[in-house]
């Protein structure tokens, strides 16, 4: 747009200042009516990522032949023992599953009765063969305690054991993991805390149970309202009610923690949010207190400030019209608004106090604001727009509507400050200005400048040269656990749970034609270094189950009586107890008698609780039998029941099993789990890629992270080189001279390479997060580098001590607030975008303020006359 023009629209502004204050108001009143109407966020990640890309084609390929895998609440529940963590997941499914309206499914995957019945079958032989021998070689034990499954049974199978000790037949240390197992139980009872015996980790594991036996997982998949900004609050708090009303709680011995897509997604926006009004409303006081000192006066500072909100709810209104519902990254374009459009309100403000100072004349101080920045702001709104809309052809859906909205609103943020804000000010009709807005002072510095510029541009070249090792070994990290905080419940858990290749949720799935095809297929995805372990529906029908069954049935016919007891005992009385207890304890001393040791003093300390318990009240001895045998009868149960496994076959396989590895058209899923820490980029970039080049249209989270990673790198560089082209052919037109277009990019070219060079000095990679400062630096930096070389063609001289300065420094100060308060965010990943724009603001200014004057030196005060035909704008 020519400069006389926008003079001439100015003009017209000022002389109908209440035809267009009224305009203005009408339409912020329909934006704000839109506003209302439509808003939405739509907090679905997967809508950031274009479908179209090939990557996300075969995640949705995945997803749709197996939607019950999709959005999930996984619920670890970790028990004190076994039995407890199997009950707490038992009760947590089946409340869970009475809410139908909240849920689409709740399982317990090991919970099935097809693994209760057929567990020893999916185990490997060798496993197979040393847990029956384990239960054969106790069956001398588990007699007695299967006909009397009470206290008074536990403390007479203990008393056989001694016996045996006595005849020589077996040793001490032998009972030494039972005697302490009790003593635990029984000295818990009597101190009225909760006690519990594992019969299954003292028989089947050795007495120490492995991490992986207290573990269980229930995955829950939610209905969610993806127009809410936490989709999987309402369900999620369900899930944590349950778990508090069934009191599955550490004081019962359990823990219960959620992780899975939904809650890692649900308390990333919660930690968002957090401390966000009191952020807002100190960074609001920032600008406020900075457009203080710029402009000095109460009325001034209200036309910005109306302006500003005028254009940000216009702008709301416009974007929800264009793209009909936000998403997580694009409804940033409100900071962006305020941090990149307010620019337009100071510097036209602050060019109508310099000129208010030199003329008592209001009307005609703002046309002439309005000649003296028309070109360069109509420049810098162009380029923001080029820039913004750059983003547009990416497959990076979220960036390229937040460029779309951002492009809108730097025209609307244009328009309103070429509009209503004269129209504003003389509405208000501020007191005239007292005194010179110039910065004096700063003369100097412009003259040291055009003294040493090849000092300068040498020092430039050499900082940018010694920074190139940095700038080159920049990492960019794809992983999306490393933006959130590690403190929230359901990403330490989800880490948690990637330490563990058996549960690590970074796995890879594969699809294949058939079942047949999918074994083949696993074949060749096994034989990679890179890869831990394969799983398809195959696992579930073992080859060797031949041997294992006929080991079972060896070993059930051994432990026939020993499960079938031919008698069971009455329940003891407690004078039974008493004396059971009376002769054990005697019986344990007797053992430990006049020998020294481990097993000794266990059995001493052993009598010694029995004595207690059997001189305590019988309301404790009910208690201590509870504790003992409450998980005595459901191991035998168990036993029995896993002792009772038939063939496996494809037909006899439950169809919930199934269908979590066949899919309806018949295609078969083969799951890929990585070798290594699956936290490591490293080994997730080795392990995506290396599955990806057996198995091309595999996806899961770690082809998810590699792909969507390459990917956002790609649409920067990408959106970067056609901004520059853009804002070239821009300002090519414009200046009219190669050179003076080099002049305004080479500065700012420079200052992105250093503030590159410089995050990788200081440790800080780029990710998802913080590269969107990358083009909002590029942005800032395009305006303050035009308003430079703006002044600069028109033959202003000591650049630094005018208003335009002024007006680039405390508008970059307003810049800082708005963006400068996410280094202080909860959320890593919005703290390390605070950090990159920090330091590529301080890199930007640092550029305009000693580089830029250095590179365009003395003002060639001749060319914009015989560009324009005419005299040169007067100085600021």
């Amino acid at each position: 747009m020519p400069k006389l023009s926008v003079e001439r629209v100015v003009a017209l502004c000022v002389r109908r200042s209440r035809l267009v204050i009224a305009i203005a108001v009408a339409l912020s009143l329909l934006g704000l009516f839109v506003a209302a109407k439509l808003f939405a966020i739509n907090t679905d990640t997967a809508r950031l990522i274009s479908s179209s890309a090939a990557w996300r084609q075969d995640e949705i390929a995945i997803d749709a032949a197996f939607p019950q895998r999709t959005d999930l609440i996984v619920a670890v529940v970790d028990g004190e023992t076994p039995e407890i963590a199997s009950e707490a997941a038992e009760k947590l499914t089946a409340a869970l599953s009475q809410h139908s309206e909240a849920f689409r499914s709740v399982r317990w995957p090991d919970g099935s009765p097809f693994f209760a019945k057929n567990g020893f079958l999916l185990l490997p032989t060798e496993e197979v063969i040393r847990t029956t021998e384990t239960l054969i070689a106790q069956q001398g034990l588990l007699g007695p305690l299967a006909a009397d499954p009470s206290l008074r049974g536990v403390m007479q199978t203990l008393s056989l054991g001694l016996q045996g000790v006595r005849a020589g037949q077996t040793k001490l240390d032998d009972l030494a993991r039972p005697m302490t197992a009790l003593s635990d139980v029984l000295e818990r009872v009597l101190a009225g805390r909760r006690a519990r015996l594992s019969w299954q980790t003292l028989l089947l594991s050795g007495g120490k149970a492995e991490p992986r036996e207290l573990r269980r997982l229930v995955l829950i998949q939610p209905k969610l309202d993806y127009n809410a900004l936490q989709p999987g609050a309402e369900v999620t708090n369900l899930v944590r009610r349950t778990i508090g009303d069934l009191g599955l709680t550490p004081d019962h011995g359990v823990r219960i923690r959620l992780t899975g897509p939904v809650p890692v997604a649900d308390e990333e926006f919660g930690t968002l949010a957090e401390n966000v009004t009191l952020n807002t409303a100190l960074t609001l006081a920032a600008i406020g207190l900075i457009l203080y000192l710029a402009l000095r006066s109460g009325r001034i500072i209200f036309a910005v400030l109306a302006t500003l909100l005028a254009g940000l709810i216009i702008t709301t209104g416009t974007g929800l019209l264009v793209v009909g519902e936000f998403n997580l990254i694009s409804v940033a374009f409100a900071a962006l608004f305020v941090g990149l459009g307010v620019d337009f309100g100071i510097q036209f403000a602050m060019r109508y106090r310099s000129e208010r100072y030199a003329r008592d004349n209001l009307p005609g101080a703002i046309v002439i604001a309005a000649r003296g920045v028309g070109s360069s702001l109509t420049l810098a709104a162009i380029s923001l727009l080029a820039g913004f809309f750059s983003f547009l052809p990416t497959e990076f859906q979220g960036v390229s509507e937040l460029g779309l909205i951002a492009g809108l609103g730097m025209v609307i943020a244009y328009i309103a400050s070429l509009t209503l804000l004269p129209a504003l000010i003389v509405a208000l009709r501020p007191p005239g200005e007292p005194e010179s807005v110039e910065t004096a002072s700063l003369a100097a510095v412009d003259r040291w400048i055009l003294l040493h510029r090849r000092l300068i541009i040498v020092a430039t070249v050499l900082v940018v040269t010694a920074g190139l090792p940095f700038l080159i070994s920049i990492q960019f990290d794809s992983n999306p656990m490393n933006l959130r905080n590690k403190r929230m419940e359901s990403v330490a858990t989800f880490l948690d749970l990637a330490r563990d290749p058996e549960t690590s949720p970074n796995s890879i799935d594969a699809l294949a034609p058939s079942l047949q095809d999918a074994k083949t297929l696993a074949a060749k995805l096994d034989a990679l270094p890179e890869v831990a372990r394969t799983m398809t529906l195959a696992n579930f029908i073992p080859d060797d189950q031949d041997e294992k069954l006929g080991i079972i049935r060896d070993a059930a016919l051994l432990l026939d009586t020993v499960l079938h007891p031919i008698q069971v005992a009455a329940p003891p009385t407690d004078a039974d107890n008493i004396a059971a207890l009376g002769t054990t304890a005697a019986m344990l001393r007797d053992a430990a008698e006049s020998r020294a040791g481990a097993s000794e003093d266990a059995a001493r300390h052993l009598a010694a609780v029995l004595d207690r318990l059997a001189a305590a009240s019988p309301r404790e001895r009910t208690t201590a039998e509870a504790a003992v045998t409450m998980d005595l009868t459901r191991l035998f149960d168990r036993i029995r029941l896993l002792m009772s496994a038939e063939r496996i076959t494809r037909e006899n396989l439950p169809p919930d099993l199934v269908a979590d590895w066949i899919a309806p058209d018949g295609r078969a899923r083969i799951e890929v789990f990585p070798k290594g820490d699956a936290n490591d980029n490293a080994v997730l970039v080795r392990f995506a890629d290396a599955v990806h080049a057996v198995a091309p249209h595999a996806s899961g989270a770690p082809i998810a992270i590699v792909e969507s990673g390459r990917m956002v790198v790609r649409a920067f560089i990408e959106a970067g080189l056609l901004a520059l082209a853009a804002i070239f052919l821009i300002l090519a037109v414009a200046l009219r001279r190669l050179l003076d277009v080099a002049l305004t990019l080479g500065p700012l070219v420079i200052a992105a390479i250093v503030t590159l060079e410089a995050a990788s000095l200081l440790g800080l990679p780029l990710n998802f997060a913080n590269i969107i400062a990358l083009p909002l630096m590029l942005a800032v930096g395009v305006a303050f580098h035009i308003y430079y070389v703006i002044a600069w063609q028109a033959g202003v001289v000591d650049v630094l001590s005018s208003s335009l300065t002024r007006a680039i420094f405390f508008s970059a100060l307003t810049t800082g607030a708005a963006f400068g308060s996410l280094c202080f965010s909860s959320h890593p990943g919005t703290a390390s975008m605070g950090m990159l724009l920090a330091l590529s603001l301080f890199f930007t200014l640092l550029a305009a303020f000693i580089v830029v004057p250095a590179f365009l030196g003395p003002p060639r005060e001749s060319y914009q006359a015989a560009v324009s035909g005419g005299p040169p704008d007067s100085p600021p």
